[in-house]
């Protein structure tokens, strides 16, 4: 199977990727629960599953973009349509090139990104 060449999006609280970004290395809060790293490709799925998980959590997000050939760690797309890669094991910050925060309406739903700022 081959990797899809779009970006990746991976979801983070803003306070979260504030106080790993400067390392080499990112994990996730969920990450010892979860085993991986979550990533999504496209922006209206990104918005879809935001919206599934995270509308009952108040923190400002960001959707960091991914450069999935800076990323060494195990990738493995284990959904049918390949568009839900998980990483397995630390996210290299050189692999992040970009983030968006991500607004919310009034009831917490994400309904869009903003412009893109380098990471």
């Amino acid at each position: 199977m081959s990797q899809p060449t779009q970006n990746w999006i991976h979801l983070v609280p803003a306070p979260t990727w504030e106080e790993q970004r400067g390392n080499a290395t990112y994990l996730p809060e969920a990450y010892e629960a979860d085993g991986f790293i979550h990533c999504t490709i496209g922006d209206g799925r990104m918005l879809a599953v935001a919206n599934m998980f995270y509308t009952g959590d108040p923190r400002p997000f960001l959707a960091l973009t991914l450069d999935p050939d800076r990323i060494t760690s195990e990738v493995r797309f284990e959904d049918p349509d390949s568009v839900f890669p998980h990483i397995y094991g630390p996210l290299q910050t050189a692999a992040v090139t970009g983030h968006r925060t991500v607004d919310r309406d009034d009831q917490g739903r994400f309904i869009r990104f903003t412009e893109a700022m380098p990471s």
